[in-house]
């Protein structure tokens, strides 16, 4: 069986993707430094077939730990991340520390597809390289005409994908590049560069809109305070079914130095996922909201084509909006419990 090195391995998305190809049977090496949320125990920590490091994978000392492990695949996940507030505060981290990411990882792929073992090098990416994009529902072919991120995020992971083209067209090295759009889930916790910012009376989670929104609900906020004007309109995808595209795409030949779009195929507005929180945690009450001034980088549209994916994979994000906001509703509940 396959040895995947996962860097990022303990992070949002990181996890599920462990969880997935450890059920199915993978040998994951999992690299992570704890610098988001902290030292945290997650579900695949003790599963026999993971193997983990704590380690920066910026720091030269981590070449040893790709020679040792020589993986099948290398899955590059690490990175600075955050919700849009994260963008403003962190503007030029995010930039400065994900270059230094990319190149520490690419430069050790580069070296392990040399010495023969690596395969392919899957680099997650992200819809924001789509931030200026004009065209609806966007095909991965657009983004050859579409205008460059105005965030650094988003320009960094641009600046992703063309570390993938570089390597293949200098080295050869096989990438496959993957899209997440508007990834949500469980395991999303309190950051450890957290910083006040007040919506109304409640402290404005780091993380993304949906457990925002359900922080919100269940502490009580009426009228419900919301960024913009609420048309602006998303895919939000399950981190199950993310890490089931990153699978196939691994099992996939057809995905060898190709890139995919991957999410949910039913756009929802903020307005329409704000009243569906509101209905499930205030079932009795009038949905009343208003509108506060929004952050820069709050793109107001994100639909991805996603034929690609379904045609090369065989791959469709089965899991629906409403059975992740149950989930997410269920886990902060517990969340809330326990503090």
């Amino acid at each position: 069986m396959n040895k995947v090195l996962i860097t990022g391995s303990q992070g949002f998305i990181g996890t599920y993707l462990c969880i997935e190809l450890l059920n199915y049977g993978y040998d994951v090496i999992g690299i992570d430094n704890y610098s988001k949320y902290g030292k945290l125990i997650r579900p695949h920590d003790k599963n026999k077939k993971f193997k983990f490091y704590k380690a920066d994978v910026t720091k030269e000392k981590v070449n040893r730990i790709f020679s040792f492990e020589k993986p099948d695949f290398i899955v590059s996940a690490a990175a600075m991340i955050g919700g849009i507030s994260y963008f403003n505060k962190y503007s030029y981290d995010l930039l400065s520390i994900n270059e230094k990411i990319n190149t520490s990882v690419f430069s050790n792929a580069i070296q392990e597809f040399k010495g023969g073992k690596l395969k392919r090098i899957i680099a997650i990416s992200s819809s924001m390289v789509f931030e200026k994009s004009n065209k609806f529902p966007t095909h991965e072919k657009d983004l050859k005409k579409t205008p460059s991120p105005l965030s650094t995020y988003g320009f960094s992971k641009l600046s992703t994908e063309y570390f993938c083209k570089g390597a293949y067209e200098q080295y050869g090295l096989p990438y496959t590049i993957i899209r997440p759009f508007n990834c949500v889930g469980v395991g999303e916790d309190k950051t450890l560069n957290d910083h006040n910012i007040t919506s109304g009376n409640i402290k404005l989670m780091l993380s993304h809109v949906v457990p925002d929104l359900i922080n919100k609900c269940l502490k009580g906020q009426n009228p419900l305070r919301i960024l913009g004007r609420g048309n602006q309109v998303r895919c939000y995808t399950n981190g199950k079914d993310i890490a089931k595209a990153i699978r196939l795409s691994l099992e996939s030949n057809k995905a060898i130095n190709n890139d995919y779009n991957i999410s949910i195929k039913t756009p929802t507005t903020v307005i329409e996922l704000a009243k569906l929180i509101w209905k499930k945690i205030n079932p009795n009450k009038k949905f009343n909201f208003i509108c506060e001034k929004p952050f820069n980088y709050d793109v107001q549209k994100r639909i991805p084509d996603i034929s690609k994916a379904k045609k090369d994979l065989k791959f469709e994000a089965k899991i629906t909006l409403e059975e992740s906001i149950n989930e997410v509703i269920e886990y902060m509940k517990k969340k809330n419990n326990q503090s």
